[in-house]
């Protein structure tokens, strides 16, 4: 009896192993896909920054001072033909730039970019006066207003100069209403597209799969590698709503394709779990020569005894008088070492672990730079079963 209950808990803690296993190995739906049709929407806009303590623009770069004759004029000052008598270096031109979320109501605050675009040195300490922001339609969508967040600052005279971040940039967190709604007719929807973040065959059929077995009533089919399409069957008694957001939740098994990715600049090396490689013997070292050159300097002994008299001075063999008494002599000495680091031959098997494959690296004492040329090397003879990206 005693037996029958150990063996009974030895096959539910294997099944709760491989269930933790399984889990961890998944992502929720949500994190992998998007929502066909439903993105955030581009906005820009052109306007002025002021209050800046003279590190505005140089009004003479035309389209600045016109700017901001135009935005006078609308305050009801006559500025025409007066635009040459303009010298304030407190206004900057700037571009405005935004995202609009989907789903947002109007009075939604979202975050602006503001950026230069004539030669201002600093935006520091200015305001943005209202701006219309515009879509790709040119319809008005946002409008922002609000003081800028820099983040840094510049400071320097004729001569010199410091700066901390990049102070022609700025932010204004929540610097612009939502004007205009994009319109969204879920609910007499029938069927919606769920799209990959990154396309794979076998991940997009585990989603089909796993919506099909969790939630009845449904179908789900697939497009293409990445994207599914899920339709309601008329006897589906709950709204797209509650199904999307089930489905949301989902946990679905993620598969990779086998890549390398390298960064040379860096030596940062980024290997996927399913990365292999093929039977290969690798032997690595490094070739060094130095050559180190020494001044060696001979002094004349003291009181070393003058040349007798009436006798013609010495001379070296470049022709130069020798002074009396010895004179100090400079030398050069130059030794040239060669060494050469010497590696064992490693023979890696086939079909090994990423976790093997670094460690069988590592075991032959390369750093990441070192890896960076084996592993292209590996590649060129064909060993290496993944793609190989470097950035």
């Amino acid at each position: 009896m005693k037996t029958e209950k150990l063996f009974k808990y030895i096959i539910i803690s294997f099944m709760l192993g491989l269930f933790v296993v399984s889990y961890a190995y998944s992502a929720r739906i949500k994190d992998i896909t998007s929502i066909g049709g439903v993105r955030d929407n581009q906005l820009y806009g052109y306007g002025l920054v002021v209050g800046l303590d003279g590190t505005g623009d140089s009004v003479k770069n035309g389209f600045t001072d016109q700017t901001l004759a135009n935005m006078l004029t609308r305050q009801g000052l006559a500025m025409k033909n007066k635009t040459l008598s303009l010298k304030a270096d407190n206004v900057a031109a700037v571009m405005v730039t935004a995202k609009l979320p989907p789903f947002a109501k109007i009075g939604t605050r979202i975050d602006v970019i503001v950026s230069s675009i004539g030669d201002a040195d600093s935006l520091l300490g200015g305001t943005l006066p209202m701006t219309p922001l515009v879509g790709a339609d040119g319809r008005v969508y946002a409008s922002a207003q609000g003081p800028l967040v820099i983040g840094g600052f510049s400071a320097g005279g004729s001569s010199a100069k410091t700066t901390k971040n990049h102070t022609t940039v700025g932010r204004i967190s929540n610097g612009a209403s939502v004007e205009r709604e994009l319109k969204y007719d879920f609910d007499k929807k029938k069927e919606f597209t769920l799209n990959l973040h990154n396309p794979d065959f076998t991940t997009c059929e585990r989603v089909a799969g796993v919506i099909r077995s969790q939630i009845s009533d449904i179908n789900a089919e697939l497009i293409d590698s990445g994207s599914i399409t899920v339709h309601m069957k008329d006897s589906f008694n709950k709204n797209i709503m509650d199904l999307i957001s089930t489905i949301e939740n989902l946990d679905v098994p993620v598969d990779s394709a086998a890549v390398v990715v390298m960064n040379e600049k860096t030596g940062t090396i980024v290997m996927g779990e399913n990365v292999r490689i093929s039977t290969v013997a690798v032997a690595h070292g490094n070739l060094s020569i130095q050559i180190r050159e020494d001044k060696q300097v001979s002094q004349p002994l003291p009181f070393a005894p003058a040349p007798p008299v009436g006798s013609s001075p010495a001379k070296d063999e470049s022709g130069v008088t020798i002074a009396p008494g010895g004179q100090t002599v400079v030398t050069t000495e130059t030794t040239v070492g060669v060494s050469e680091e010497k590696k064992k031959l490693m023979v890696v098997p086939s079909g090994i672990t990423i976790q093997e494959v670094v460690g069988a690296l590592n075991a032959i004492g390369v750093s990441s730079r070192d890896l960076i040329d084996i592993l292209q090397t590996i590649k060129a003879a064909g060993a290496l079963q993944a793609e190989l990206k470097i950035i």
